[in-house]
C-alpha cells in the first residue's frame, strides 16, 4: 500500500528503521479524500461549488468601518463566542446561546459528532446517498462504517421524460436500524446535496420518534434559506433531544471563505460538543465578519439576494429545458437549493455518463465554465450540477453548454 496522491518517485529521507506506512492507520491509507471540481479547475465562471454568486451581504459601510486589522489579532479569540451565538439564536428562533454551537464550517461539526457519538471500529452511521460526500470521508477517517439507505428516485431523468424526484425511504431507514443496533447517527441532508431534495418534517419526525433508534438524527440544512420558510427542522428541536440541525454561513450568507458552521440542538448535546471542541476554534476575523453578517440590515440584504437567486434558479431550469433537443434532460431533484442537477442524455434518450464527462471537461478546459460532474452518484447517472450564478454567468454558461453539446 502507498500514500494516495504521493508520487512513488518522491525520495524517503530518514532512518532506515522507520516506515511511515506502518505508522499510519490502514483506514487512513485507504482513504480517498473529498474531491471537488476546484481541485482541477480554479479559473473561469465558477458554478461548481454552490457558493453564493451574488457575494456576501455585509454592507459596504460596515466593511469600511470595521476593519479586521483593527482587531486584537495578537490575542487568542473568544472561546465562547457568545455575541455570535446570540445573533444566531435570534435569527433561528431558538431559546438562547445554550442551543447554539459554532464550528469551523459544518465539516468540523460532522467530524466532532462522529468522534463524540460513534465508537471507532464498533459503531456506525447511516447516510442516504446521493448525499454530501464528507459524511463518508469523515466516517472513514474515524474508522466508522457507513450504512447506506439510498434515496428513492421516481420518474425518468432522460430526454422527454418526467423529471426525476428523490425522497427518503423512511421504512428502509427503520429496517436498517432494526438490522443494526450499532447505528448511532443518521445524516439527512435537507435540501440535499447534490439532489436539492427537501425532506418533509413529517419524515424527520417519524425517524426521531422511532423507538428502536437510540441515536441522534443530524439534519444538514446548509441550503435551507433557499427553501420555504417553514421547511427547517429547527422547529422540532424543542421537542426532540435526539436532533441536531446543522447550518452554515457559507451558502445563503455568501461567506464560504470565513468557514463558520452552526449546530442547533437542545443544551445537553451542545454542552458535549462545547466540552470536546478545540479551545479557540473560531478565529477572531471569522467572528468579527459573522457579527456584521448577522446584523439586521445585512440579513435583509441576504434575503434579497436569495430572492434574486431563487428567481434565477427558475429561469435557469427553463433555459436548460430549452436544450432538450441537444440532449439535456429535465432537471432532477427538488430544486430547493441554489443549484440545479440535470442529466445529459445520449443514444436512445438515456442518461450518458461519457457524454456528461466530456461536456464537463470541455466546458472547463476550453470554455471557462466550471460545473460539477455528479454521474457517479446513485440515481444521478449522466448528471451535471450547476450552481445558480449571476444572470450574466447563467447566460454565458447556457451559451457554452449549447455550443459544446452541438458538437459532441
Amino acid at each position: 500500500m502507498s500514500i494516495l496522491g504521493l508520487s512513488p518517485s518522491v525520495p524517503t529521507v530518514g532512518p532506515a528503521h522507520f516506515d511511515i506506512l506502518k505508522v499510519i492507520r490502514p483506514n487512513i491509507l485507504a482513504l480517498h479524500p473529498y474531491r471537488c471540481a476546484r481541485d482541477d479547475y480554479q479559473d473561469g465562471i465558477l458554478l461548481d461549488a454552490n457558493e453564493n454568486a451574488l457575494g456576501h451581504s455585509i454592507t459596504r459601510s460596515e466593511a469600511a468601518q470595521d476593519s479586521v486589522f483593527d482587531l486584537d489579532l495578537h490575542r487568542y479569540p473568544d472561546p465562547a463566542q457568545v455575541l455570535v451565538k446570540e445573533r444566531v439564536a435570534a435569527l433561528r428562533s431558538v431559546p438562547g446561546v445554550d442551543h447554539v454551537f459554532l464550528g469551523v464550517g459544518s465539516d468540523e461539526i460532522i467530524d466532532l459528532l462522529m468522534r463524540v457519538c460513534v465508537a471507532p471500529g464498533k459503531e456506525k452511521i447511516l447516510i442516504t446517498p446521493p448525499t454530501y460526500g464528507m459524511y463518508g470521508v469523515c466516517a472513514q477517517i474515524n474508522d466508522v462504517a457507513a450504512v447506506k439507505c439510498p434515496l428513492e428516485l421516481t420518474g425518468v431523468a432522460g430526454e422527454g421524460g418526467e423529471a426525476g424526484r428523490f425522497s427518503v425511504r423512511v421504512s428502509e431507514v427503520k429496517n436498517a436500524v432494526d438490522a443494526d443496533p450499532t447505528i448511532k447517527l443518521i445524516f439527512l441532508c435537507s435540501p440535499g446535496n447534490p439532489t436539492g431534495t427537501l425532506i418533509p418534517l413529517s419524515s424527520i419526525r417519524e425517524i426521531l420518534d422511532y423507538q428502536n433508534f437510540k441515536g441522534i438524527v443530524v439534519v444538514d440544512e446548509a441550503y435551507i434559506d433557499f427553501a420555504s420558510d417553514e421547511a427547517s427542522a429547527v422547529s422540532l428541536i424543542k421537542n426532540y433531544t435526539n436532533l441536531v440541525v446543522m447550518q452554515t454561513l457559507s451558502k445563503s450568507f455568501g461567506l464560504a471563505g470565513v468557514r463558520l458552521g452552526v449546530a442547533l440542538a437542545q443544551p445537553p448535546l451542545i454542552q458535549v460538543l462545547t466540552n470536546t471542541k478545540a479551545p479557540y476554534n473560531i478565529s477572531t476575523p471569522t467572528s468579527h465578519i459573522a457579527l456584521s453578517a448577522l446584523r439586521p440590515d445585512s440579513i435583509a440584504t441576504m434575503r434579497s439576494k436569495i430572492a434574486e437567486l431563487v428567481a434565477s434558479r427558475a429561469s435557469l431550469i427553463a433555459d436548460l429545458a430549452s436544450l432538450a433537443s441537444l440532449g439535456v434532460g429535465p432537471a432532477i431533484g427538488g430544486n430547493d437549493a441554489n443549484f440545479v442537477v440535470f442529466p445529459i442524455v445520449g443514444a436512445g434518450g438515456r442518461p450518458d455518463n461519457d457524454r456528461a464527462q466530456r461536456l464537463y471537461r470541455l466546458l472547463a478546459e476550453e470554455n471557462g465554465v466550471v460545473v460539477r460532474y455528479r454521474g457517479s452518484e446513485p440515481g444521478c447517472e449522466g448528471c451535471l450540477r450547476i450552481t445558480v450564478g449571476t444572470q450574466e454567468e447563467n447566460r454565458t454558461a447556457l451559451s457554452k453548454i449549447r455550443e459544446v453539446l452541438s458538437v459532441i
